[in-house]
């Protein structure tokens, strides 16, 4: 039986280069390699049968791949849709599955606070959508819409009805706009709170310093030695922190802090001193504001709406403290406890840059605007469902 002529093979220049990277490129697929060199070799004139030889493939092969390309360009070189083994689950059980993992458990009747993978695939099985199915399709499958039902993410509504009024005072503060004028170079602004409950941890075993190979090791066996107050005043723009600790937090000891801070220079002579505060109890209402500027005239105290003690920064160095000094927790009494605290503020002050703060009015605008989207879409869904 007389074999085929060779299908010749005439490349234009877009595609001798495309061809040529995918013949020799270090990222290419190897099926993709050879199907491109043996269309090179075949825009050479070479024969099918040398071809096989040089490349190391089938003659069939070679005459395949050459003449889908003859056929089809470079798409023809691409593999072709395959049947494949039927499909074990149906697109309703899919859509099912899914249903179920975008349902709260307990809405379901299943007493489990957020569903896994695991779960839900026992539970499809106990409502006979399917007569078995593993965890992992069930994960491939909520993949595909990027469902998570086992994360959660909390929130909270604004209740605050002057809510962008305060937040606009705080930001234009951290910008150093007061009232829609400039701060003055003898204007401040003071960043102020307070963490309670650090406790003085002893460990019944001491604490291993890390090695090759091996994290810093802490014994889980503690005795308790108390635990005091940290309160914190943080200049904003020169990044200086002031602190101080005591047994409780209250109106004395939140005043004992803002003297500490406005008997010194250069606040003292200041023309006005702005202390951000939220609306815990030891700095609260009109009075704790009265009470601030009886003792220092110039001294303005500006709240944070509330719930949004994140507008204030110094919950960031706060939270700088709990990674660097407080956990893991392995003080011998409360005396050591104010000594690292204090020597970390020497530290942290002599080298700290002011916080790149990036949250402005406009994203705050933004984020109230979605809120409201939120909470419309909420209501128009509520009042949709039928009543029973």
């Amino acid at each position: 039986m007389p074999v085929a002529a060779a299908r010749p093979i005439v490349l234009r220049a877009a595609e001798r280069e495309r061809l040529k990277k995918m013949a020799y490129g270090h990222k290419s697929e190897y099926r993709l390699r050879m199907r491109a060199q043996v269309v090179l070799h075949a825009a050479r004139g070479r024969s099918n049968a040398r071809i096989a030889r040089e490349t190391g493939l089938h003659l069939d092969t070679v005459r395949c791949w050459r003449g889908r390309f003859a056929e089809h360009g470079l798409g023809g070189l691409s593999d072709r849709e395959r049947s494949g083994r039927p499909p074990s689950f149906t697109a309703l059980q899919v859509a099912q599955v899914k249903a179920l993992a975008c349902r709260l458990p307990a809405e379901s009747g299943v007493p489990l606070a957020r569903w896994s993978c695991p779960e839900l695939a026992r539970e499809v099985v106990a409502r006979a959508i399917a007569g078995s199915v593993s965890a992992s399709t069930v994960r491939r499958w909520l993949a595909d819409d990027a469902l998570k039902p086992w994360q959660h993410r909390s929130w909270i509504f604004i209740t605050d009805p002057d809510f962008r009024v305060k937040a606009e005072r705080v930001l234009g503060l951290y910008a150093r706009i007061w009232q829609g004028i400039e701060l003055g170079d003898d204007e401040y602004v003071i960043s102020a709170d307070e963490k309670t409950s650090i406790q003085a941890r002893c460990r019944c075993h001491p604490t291993l310093a890390p090695g090759q190979a091996r994290a810093m090791r802490v014994n889980h066996t503690y005795g308790r030695g108390g635990a005091l107050a940290y309160l914190a005043a943080y200049d904003v723009h020169a990044a200086k922190v002031f602190g101080r600790t005591g047994p409780r937090t209250g109106i004395d000891p939140f005043m004992n802090l803002v003297a500490q801070v406005m008997s010194i220079e250069p606040y003292a002579s200041a023309k006005r001193v702005f202390w951000i505060v939220d609306n815990g109890s030891s700095h609260r209402g009109q009075k704790a504001a009265d009470r601030l500027t009886a003792a220092f005239p110039n001294a303005v105290m500006v709240y944070t709406p509330v719930h949004a003690s994140w507008l204030n920064q110094v919950e960031i160095y706060f939270s700088v403290v709990q990674r660097k000094v407080v956990s893991p927790n392995d003080f011998t009494d409360l005396t050591e406890v104010g000594k690292r605290l204090r020597a970390f503020e020497d530290r942290y002050n002599a080298t700290a840059q002011p916080f790149q703060w990036k949250f402005t009015t406009s994203d705050l605008d933004d984020l109230l605007a979605r809120l409201d989207r939120h909470t419309t879409d909420h209501q128009a869904g509520s009042s949709a469902e039928p009543a029973t």
